[in-house]
């Protein structure tokens, strides 16, 4: 169901730390400022300052915008980010096709990698709202 808790306001502020190079805005469904800040480093650290302010509205948002169910989005993030080229959170969403795709080319070699990044929390939702 949508506006149910998605999204984590803590992981949001965990995030803002390296948010200089977009992971809050990544993991909020915010992928071309995302790209923006990695490019810019945080739009020259004046955004990410402003970042520390707009947190809990980029997880508002998120909750009404993404489907909540079985597969967790912060758990699908952590796997992202410190196992994505192994497709480990491909496996984790149920999508084992392109899960051992990812595993034995590097995450697609890192085009697909980079294209989860932009696109993880839609997948997710797609995903929640088929097993709901």
């Amino acid at each position: 169901m949508q506006g149910e808790n998605t999204h984590s306001v803590a992981v949001g502020y965990i995030l803002w730390i390296f948010g200089f190079f977009g992971a809050h805005r990544f993991y909020f469904g915010k992928p071309v400022s995302g790209t923006i800040y990695f490019f810019t480093f945080g739009l020259f650290l004046i955004g990410w300052i402003v970042d520390l302010f707009l947190i809990p509205g980029m997880d508002a948002k998120a909750e009404v915008k993404y489907e909540s169910g079985p597969v967790d989005y912060t758990i699908a993030w952590i796997l992202l980010t410190f196992l994505g080229y192994l497709g480990i959170h491909r496996f984790y969403m149920g999508k084992w096709l392109t899960g051992l795709l990812w595993l034995v080319t590097g995450g697609l070699f890192v085009v697909g990698y980079l294209y989860d990044y932009w696109t993880l929390n839609g997948q997710i939702s797609e995903v929640n709202s088929q097993r709901a």
